[in-house]
């Protein structure tokens, strides 16, 4: 058995706390929050001991495995002293506040030979696994553009970070995970309307190696939630509901094998809809299976701390060019 911890039992944190109580071969063994009374509120229900001390939990608990899910200002030093003792850790998205942070955290978990994930959960989304399985065998030919909306009303929790920091990484991490191709400029435009030290409303554009064209549209102005990712291709339109984990692919009936002169003659045409069947899941269970597999096992997660530095970087770039007003370019991921 794996002992497990949540650090950081909020909105996110107490779902972690529920996941890793219910999942076999994982035992959680203690929860943290500043607040004493959500310390208790969640400790309470999971049955394990609760403090608001997160090194009285390490050393009396001392658990091998460890969710951080605190606000992100706090990301890099709970991590980083979790892992100078040893212990495995996923930290929620963003990784950190700086990529400087984010390039330290990553070295110190490779001399401490701990395995260090970042929480970005859309990966584990059924909706998101079955379309990079279609899109990795070539369904829809060669890709033009992604485009991801993910709009919602404010969410008072977030006290320090934007809305690309905290929203629009989702989409970055996504596109990067779906093309698998390197950025080479990315454009911003960002709003403050409900904050006035921080953007609530972003639309950005990249570009990838390859040609392909990624589309952002996320704000926290919205009075309804949406996330929604589309992908266009010479062979048709893939249409993806994150919510309700649905994913519909519209066929281009002329849609050519390879993509040449009299192809785009022919132009598009209308084909059949298809309706593709998913086996749904939590998000969220799957990925921390995925961080535990990769403690017991010794591997990799699938979202590490290299991609969660990748994404950064390109969070601070569209942030950087929103305040410009200017592009972004040759942008390297590493």
């Amino acid at each position: 058995m794996l002992k497990a911890a949540v650090i950081g039992v909020g909105s996110i944190g107490q779902n972690h706390a529920r996941v890793y109580r219910e999942m076999e071969g994982c035992d959680l063994v203690g929860v943290v929050d500043a607040s004493a009374q959500t310390a208790q509120k969640i400790g309470t229900r999971n049955n394990v001991p609760f403090y608001t001390d997160y090194l009285k939990l390490i050393e009396e608990q001392k658990p091998d495995l460890v969710s951080v899910s605190v606000p992100t200002s706090m990301h890099f030093d709970v991590a980083s002293k979790l892992i100078e003792q040893g212990i495995h850790v996923l930290v929620e998205k963003p990784i950190t506040s700086t990529v400087e942070q984010a390039e330290k955290l990553i070295a110190l978990a490779k001399k401490k030979s701990v395995v260090l994930a970042v929480g970005h959960i859309e990966r584990f989304n059924p909706a998101v696994m079955e379309l990079r399985r279609r899109l990795r065998e070539g369904m829809i030919g060669r890709i033009y553009k992604i485009h991801a909306q993910r709009v919602s009303p404010y969410p008072p929790r977030i006290q320090d970070a934007g809305v690309v920091i905290d929203l629009a990484s989702h989409d970055i991490d996504l596109m990067r995970y779906l093309m698998n191709e390197d950025i080479v400029r990315v454009y911003g435009e960002t709003l403050q309307s409900i904050n006035s030290d921080r953007e609530d409303m972003f639309n950005g554009v990249l570009r990838f190696k390859g040609g392909a064209v990624g589309v952002l549209d996320v704000n926290w102005i919205t009075p309804t939630k949406i996330r929604r990712l589309t992908v266009l291709g010479a062979r048709g339109f893939f249409d993806c509901d994150l919510l309700s984990q649905q994913v519909f692919f519209y066929e281009n009936e002329t849609g050519p094998s390879q993509w040449d002169t009299l192809s785009i003659l022919r132009g598009v045409t209308e084909g059949n809809v298809l309706g593709i069947r998913i086996q749904r899941h939590e998000p969220l269970a799957a990925e921390l299976s995925d961080f535990v597999a990769a403690v017991r096992d010794g591997r990799a997660p699938t979202v590490t701390g290299n991609d969660g530095l990748a994404t950064l970087r390109l969070a601070l770039d569209f942030v950087k060019s929103g305040a410009q007003v200017g592009v972004i370019s040759q942008i390297a991921e590493g």
